[in-house]
């Protein structure tokens, strides 16, 4: 079985990515890893480059800076990286995702279970999504999704953030699934403000939004949209964590509770007290 990593980055230091502690913490179960660096304004490709690893093969890139069409520009670049896999599976990570090193093993595993089982076609991850601090995990967004896709299907990336298979040449649909056996860590709300205000100003044009407000805090929030973490963080975060990371959260004591929050209370209660997960899923579950 060969594995190939992928994923894409530009301006990965001066927005705060975490992207060299990605990139090594899937290092040890992969055979390659692809990156596609755009062209950038810091030193995100001298950084890749003095990874000590023969795994990694960079593609650097010139971005489309006229698509401003839905972030269509993020899944060029993913697909760039993604049509160079030569390996059996395909496992994309974003800059500002982290695997833990007690699930290496199981994630191998799980690829080697499924690999001559053409029902299972990509594996998706639990998700720890970390906001305002460390030790506090935002529950509002997606619960899963797909990371590892295989690398013999025809598939494309409509906006980056999910795989679109096309067994039939005009209509697509997500892939058949099942669960890798452990979560994904995410820490692209934990950033320093001054990072996500910064990323957000540069990212938004490709969405087509030239003038984004400011991020000054990541108090904005409704409370109920927020549990404690208790668990451990990958090892290989210390560093970043320390330094690189917000470490204290206060809410803004004139956030009031809108609808969308109310709505959401309903539902972070069925999926807790029923377990039903009315979260987006772009995956259907594989009969396995």
């Amino acid at each position: 079985m060969k594995v190939s990593a992928f994923t894409f980055i530009r301006n990965g230091e001066m927005l705060g990515y975490p992207f060299i502690e990605s990139i090594q913490s899937a290092l040890p179960i992969v055979d390659e890893f692809v990156i596609a660096v755009g062209k950038s304004e810091d030193q995100t490709l001298e950084r890749i480059r003095s990874i000590p690893s023969n795994k990694i093969r960079i593609i650097e890139t010139e971005w489309n800076e006229v698509m401003q069409d839905r972030g269509f520009v993020y899944a060029q670049q993913k697909m760039i990286a993604q049509f160079n896999c030569t390996g059996d599976w395909a496992f994309y990570l974003e800059g500002d995702e982290v695997l833990h090193e007690k699930d290496l093993n199981t994630i191998r595993d799980t690829m080697q279970r499924h690999l001559n089982n053409p029902e299972v076609e990509a594996l998706y991850f639990d998700y720890y999504h970390f906001y305002g601090k460390p030790d506090q995990l935002g529950i509002a967004g997606y619960r899963r999704a797909p990371r590892i896709i295989r690398n013999s299907i025809r598939n494309y990336s409509p906006d980056g953030l999910f795989f679109v298979v096309m067994d039939k040449n005009k209509k697509g649909r997500y892939p058949r699934a099942a669960h890798a056996g452990c979560h994904m860590y995410h820490y692209g709300h934990v950033r320093k403000v001054s990072r996500n205000d910064a990323k957000i100003k540069q990212v938004s044009r490709y969405w087509g939004s030239e003038n984004p407000d400011s991020f000054s805090s990541y108090g904005n929030i409704d409370l109920g949209e927020l549990r404690t973490f208790t668990a451990t963080h990958p090892a290989i975060m210390d560093n970043w964590i320390k330094n690189e990371a917000e470490l204290e959260f206060i809410q803004n004591p004139n956030y009031k509770i809108t609808l969308k929050d109310r709505k959401h209370h309903i539902r972070f209660w069925l999926n807790e007290k029923l377990g039903w997960d009315m979260s987006k899923k772009h995956y259907s579950e594989a009969k396995i």
